[in-house]
């Protein structure tokens, strides 16, 4: 095995398994990732996956993918198809076959008969909201069900019927009977199985009851033979149902259940259900938004495995709540594209810009590289000529001490090319500037000028060698750092999450991506570019279209979200 145990000296879990490794040197490793397929994955989800297969790998074990499909009412076989695909778009591989914990419906009946025979599980005809206030309160302990002595003969009949379709939704349940003034509240007798009437994706309608989480998450753990199960912390207490289950029933494996911090992320929510909620508002076009963190929404936004693997390395795994700065994932994405991305130039808001003193057939072209220090990535073509588009932000009309860019009677340079000069405006009749005239010094290619200052570049596009296309520019979609904490989280959603202009590109560029899209697109991979001066992009896989290019920006050059903030 190669030794990459110093990557996880930090990882407490990391030195749990290897003192139990210590203990028996003949166990092998076995762990398992069980989504609910109610929603689709998220950053989350990354951290537990990481976590998960790396371990097994690191261990020469396996893990398991397995489904926790305990209530059809809101799962859907479109969230097992999306959760399959995040789990091989990040890289790893589960063990043999996809498990299910309804293949385990028939055996899950058997033990919690075995619970009902030992005067441990009882059927209840209490309410939803009765149950909910017999349980009691965090200083309040619990009290009794009226129906928690029924004899064992009566449970073991009345569940039957329940199984067979005797009676309504809600008006039968089963419930352990543990201790109603436990400190534990999830103790005070939870419920086990419940009745439902809807087909399951998988088992169809052979089921109308179906157990809940907790019942079924350990001893699926037990019959997959599964050494170490692990968890966010918001289940430490859950932990205490987990081992009285596997305790008082005949299962021969007792996993052990081990609980680490979950991911909390700066001006982000990761709640399923107020994703969701995010979605029926019209806040979010769907769960692949690129501005929530669902894997589905950042591999939309242009991230890439390795940078989401090298993010979740980074934060690594404690017992510790704390929030995550955002900046930290943005620089695992930046620090990537900055070696791979193909440098080009892009004018998202365009103004145009004349050169008087170069006539109308001139053109020249320039091969520039495609990235300034990997001469291995090629170059490509550059087109000048007298009419070019420029930046509206690169334009000042109005004299600005500290602006250095393009004003009039000042000069800049244009990236890869010459000086040029501001002389004049042209406005139409509502006085929008139409156009901006210059003079371009055509002995400056390549040159600092004589006896002048050397000016500021900036980049533009020939408009002979420009390609219509839509940019999408994306912030945080919160505007306070904790948006999970707050009961009116959706008064807090920034009105500037998306911003939307509509510029060009260089037409080799669209060239290029017109001859890969196809293959991108069904490889479920991207290209990936540095419109300089302006961000790194990605092209929206999504909504672009043959003659409809979108690009969607992954991430800006340098932080200047948490800049402007802390300015403000």
């Amino acid at each position: 095995m190669k030794d990459k145990t110093s990557e996880y000296s930090n990882n407490f879990i990391y030195n749990i398994i290897k003192e139990d490794l210590k203990k028996n040197k003949f166990l092998s490793l076995r762990t398992r990732f069980p989504p609910e397929p109610n929603g689709y994955l998220h950053i989350g989800h990354a951290k537990s996956i990481c976590l998960n297969f790396e371990l097994a790998n690191l261990y020469n074990g396996y893990c398991n993918l397995r489904f926790d499909d305990t209530n059809p009412r809101k799962e859907n076989i479109k969230y097992i198809n999306s959760i399959k695909n995040d789990i091989k778009w990040l890289g790893y591989k589960w063990n043999k076959k996809i498990f299910y914990s309804s293949e385990y419906f028939s055996k899950l009946y058997h033990y919690a008969q075995e619970l009902i025979k030992k005067k441990l599980a009882y059927v209840d005809q209490l309410t939803k909201d009765q149950i909910r206030e017999y349980r009691g309160t965090l200083i309040n302990s619990g009290k009794n069900s009226p129906y928690r002595n029924r004899d064992i003969e009566e449970n073991l009949e009345l569940f039957k019927k329940m199984k067979q379709g005797y009676f309504n939704e809600g008006e039968m349940c089963l419930r352990a009977k543990i201790d109603m003034s436990s400190p534990y509240i999830i103790m005070r007798d939870p419920v086990l199985y419940r009745i439902m009437y809807i087909k399951h994706h998988q088992t169809k309608n052979q089921w109308c009851i179906y157990p809940m989480y907790d019942f079924a998450h350990c001893i699926s753990d037990s019959i997959e033979g599964i050494t170490h199960s692990f968890c966010t912390l918001e289940f430490q207490d859950n932990k205490c149902l987990y081992n009285w289950i596997l305790k008082n029933t005949s299962v021969s494996h007792y996993p052990k259940q081990y609980e680490f911090s979950r991911l909390n992320l700066k001006h982000s929510i990761l709640s399923k259900r107020k994703i969701k909620i995010l979605i029926e508002k019209n806040i979010i076009d769907s769960w692949d938004d690129p501005r929530i963190q669902t894997i589905s929404g950042l591999r939309r936004k242009g991230y890439t495995p390795s940078s989401i693997r090298n993010f979740c390395k980074k934060i690594g795994v404690t017992k510790q709540n704390n929030l995550i700065e955002f900046s930290m994932l943005e620089y695992c994405i930046r620090s990537e594209l900055d070696t791979k991305s193909i440098r080009t130039m892009a004018v998202l808001d365009p103004i145009k810009l004349y050169l008087y003193n170069i006539d109308d057939n001139y053109k020249e072209i320039f091969t520039v590289p495609n990235h300034p220090k990997k001469p291995e990535l090629g170059t490509h073509k550059v087109i000048f000529t007298n009419t070019i588009y420029i930046e509206r932000e690169d334009f000042k009309e109005k004299y600005e001490k500290n602006y250095k860019r393009l004003k009039i009677g000042a000069e800049i340079r244009l990236r890869y090319a010459y000086i040029i000069k501001a002389e004049k405006i042209e406005k139409d009749i509502y006085g929008n500037i139409t156009q901006i005239i210059c003079s371009c010094d055509l002995t400056t290619l390549g040159k600092k000028p004589t006896n002048r200052k050397n000016p500021a570049v900036i980049h533009w596009i020939s408009i002979q060698n420009s390609y219509a296309s839509e940019f999408r520019l994306y912030e945080k979609l919160f505007n306070i750092d904790n948006p999970e904490q707050e009961k009116n989280f959706l008064s807090f959603v920034n009105p500037k999450s998306i911003i939307v202009k509509h510029g060009f590109i260089e037409k080799q560029m669209n060239e290029k991506i017109q001859k890969e899209i196809h293959d991108i697109k069904s490889q479920n991979k991207n290209l990936f570019f540095q419109f300089e001066r302006v961000g790194y992009f990605c092209i929206d896989l999504v909504d672009s279209k043959k003659n409809k290019l979108i690009f969607n920006r992954t991430v800006s050059l340098r932080d200047t979200w948490n800049k402007k903030n802390k300015n403000n």
